[in-house]
């Protein structure tokens, strides 16, 4: 197993990988869209970006701080990164041309399923919140500007019978790291944040003195949102204790996340990234224990909910995986 100094270098950020090598300067870059600090993408991908760095000559991956998979899938449609950490719902709004892709789709397609994105409906003792009927009147923020989390918490709001636009005193759209420092300050009660587990941000609030964290149940409403938006949603339960002060599971809305690419990236490129992702996905664990999801069985067409790129398809496929 890779020792202190290995783990420390897989999951150095976005600002020491963003200078490439010398002798990579005339070489292939690419651009890989993540998400806030306080989630999950960041760290994998700044993992990711070391490894297919070191592992492919003539390649230079850096990352992106981004909004989320919104935000992600829309940069790859402009040519702005050339692969993206995203939420299957919103790949598959992407390809569609609907919702906020409405007349500008995203021929994104799937070079891996990755692991499992939890709805995180997040909040304290003393806010008085114990169930999604209970956030009407309160102060919550709905997640980053283009972030899937934007996009699936406004389905539940919706499937939990509530007006995002009427029932709630204010709605901000903050990143989780901001959401938790504003909690702590007083000025919101609750907010949505969509990630793997367990995500830094919710562990600084469940760390904090005086605050019991919260998580509010809502695996009830998933197949009234399902029924509306097709089966890219899923119940799921984060068990008591992943976070500090969590001392009950929390039965929650679950969706995949994928690696995506453009259709036209280069069978080969997409071949070389799989085989050195695939190759060093132990490594990958260290960065995050999430990437512990990145396994052969979870390599399902349904899973991936978009198209698999034709090289990801021979790949997985070469490799056992059952894809129906």
């Amino acid at each position: 197993m890779p020792g202190p100094t290995r783990r420390a270098a897989l999951a150095m950020g976005a600002a020491a990988l963003a200078v490439p090598r010398l002798a990579r300067a005339q070489g292939t870059q690419l651009a890989i869209a993540t998400g806030t600090t306080g989630g999950v993408y960041y760290p994998l991908g700044g993992g990711l970006a070391n490894i297919l760095s070191r592992a492919i000559p003539g390649l230079s991956a850096t990352v992106e701080v981004t909004g989320g998979s919104v935000a992600n899938n829309q940069l790859l449609g402009a040519g702005r990164v050339g692969m993206i950490f995203s939420q299957v719902d919103a790949c598959v709004d992407a390809v569609r041309g609907v919702e906020r892709f409405r007349g500008r789709p995203v021929n994104v397609r799937a070079l891996a399923v990755i692991y499992t994105n939890r709805m995180q409906v997040v909040t304290t003792a003393g806010a008085g919140i114990a169930s999604m009927a209970d956030m009407k009147g309160k102060r919550v923020s709905t997640g980053a500007p283009g972030s899937a989390t934007e996009g699936m918490a406004f389905r539940l709001i919706e499937g939990a019978g509530l007006d995002r636009e009427k029932d709630f005193r204010a709605r901000e759209r903050l990143s989780p790291a901001e959401s938790t420092n504003a909690i702590k300050d007083g000025k919101l009660d609750a907010y949505f944040f969509v990630s793997g587990i367990p995500t830094s941000a919710i562990t600084d609030l469940g760390a904090s003195p005086g605050i019991t964290l919260r998580l509010v149940d809502h695996a009830e409403f998933t197949d009234k949102i399902v029924e509306k938006y097709g089966p890219v949603y899923f119940p799921e339960v984060i068990p008591a204790g992943t976070y500090p002060g969590q001392t009950t599971d929390n039965k929650q809305m679950s969706v995949a996340n994928i690696l995506g690419v453009l259709d036209t990236m280069p069978n080969e490129q997409a071949t070389r990234i799989l085989e050195a992702t695939w190759r060093a996905r132990e490594d990958l664990v260290q960065v995050h224990a999430e990437a512990r999801g990145f396994t052969l069985d979870r390599q399902k067409t349904a899973a991936a909910g978009v198209p698999w790129h034709p090289a990801a398809e021979a790949f997985w496929k070469a490799q056992g995986a059952q894809l129906a």
